[in-house]
């Protein structure tokens, strides 16, 4: 009896808690949580005070920071979002005008990849655009490198915005728009930098059902143990530039990115819906398509301590859910930090595989 125990022991101790369990289940079975804004650093002080004092409301929605993207990995977390700025020419973001408006602030880009052609990942021009990684490119590299590190780590969700809102005062870099030829570059960037046999795209899903659509209802998710190693980018993006990014590629073929699309379109597989308390999550999960809402937002739950909303989140079955607060917050007193039972950021799917 005591070798039975002994055996059963080291095998349990061999496979690691939680997720020997899940490695059957289609990924639209399971929850997991993970970061918005994944690259941001924190504004720096002096630029801060100085936003604050303009627009002290304003100012405290953007009061929040992350670790580098590797590390978010480390912990657990299996999703995260990158904003993208388009920069075709370089240099449009390498002397933001934030820099000007308050003394002694930190130095930003020694490297000068800023200067470089290419994407740019920032969160708002001339005010918010200190990033752990300040290129796509160098965002992607640091992915693979991670993923090649930790090859048998659970797909990772990856949310992208891309960004082109002209800020209705002056003093603001004007962005680049995003155009078909513009997405084409995107999707190029990312199969390049990452590799397409890191990618789960909307190709795959589909296969050989008429649109990506029908492969979703149909349930034709891989599993947990088939998307291990793998990546699977969102475009967070409605309107004009989803159109775009849809135009010439019908249920999404050949595109690197599933996009927000709306139910009953062919395009429809990864939906965002960012009010878990509102909006109809969880018969949106039931019918196949897996769901990203958020935990909190604009640093409101954590400066209140709220959990309502993760609560709700959790309970919707959303397959993703994002948070600032997977650690406390080191720019404002609060208790406030997200994860589900035992400190993990992964899990089966309460209302598909309870």
């Amino acid at each position: 009896m005591l070798k039975l125990f002994l055996g059963l022991s080291i095998l349990f101790m061999a496979v690691p808690s939680g997720q020997s369990d899940m490695d059957g289940l289609p990924i639209n079975k399971i929850q997991v949580i993970g970061s918005h804004n994944s690259y941001k650093q924190a504004i720096d002080p002096a630029l801060f005070r100085v936003l604050s004092k303009a627009d002290s409301s304003g100012a405290s929605t953007i009061a929040y920071e992350h670790i580098p993207i590797d590390e978010q990995l480390d912990l657990g977390l299996r999703n995260l979002e990158i904003d993208i700025y388009a920069d075709e020419k370089g240099g449009k973001y390498a002397h933001p005008n934030g820099l000007s408006w308050a003394q002694g602030q930190q130095l930003y880009d020694p490297g000068h990849l800023m200067d470089q052609p290419g994407f740019k990942v920032l969160h708002i021009q001339d005010i918010d655009f200190r990033s752990n990684c300040l290129t796509l490119q160098q965002c992607l590299l640091t992915l693979k490198q991670w993923s090649d590190a930790h090859p048998d780590h659970y797909p990772i969700f990856i949310t992208m915005n891309a960004k082109d809102e002209v800020m209705k005062r002056p003093g603001f870099t004007i962005p680049d728009p995003y155009t078909p030829t513009v997405l084409d570059q995107l999707d190029k960037t990312i199969a390049e930098n990452l590799g397409r046999q890191k990618l789960i795209t909307p190709d795959d899903i589909r296969a050989q059902f008429t649109t990506l659509e029908q492969a979703v209802l149909a349930g034709n998710w891989p599993t947990v143990k088939k998307a291990k190693g793998k990546f699977l980018f969102v475009l967070d993006e409605t309107g004009d530039k989803r159109a775009a990014y849809i135009e010439g590629h019908p249920s999404l073929k050949g595109r690197m990115l599933f996009a927000n699309a709306e139910p009953g379109t062919p395009e429809a597989a990864i939906l965002i819906r960012n009010d878990p308390k509102k909006d109809r999550i969880t018969e949106l999960v039931k019918q196949g398509y897996i769901v990203r809402t958020r935990a909190d937002a604009d640093t409101r739950e954590a400066r209140n301590n709220d959990r309502s909303s993760f609560e709700a989140a959790c309970r919707s079955g959303a397959q993703i859910i994002t948070t600032d607060y997977y650690r406390k917050s080191r720019l404002f007193p609060s208790d406030y930090i997200i994860s589900f039972e035992g400190g993990k950021y992964c899990r089966k799917n309460p209302v598909l595989a309870p």
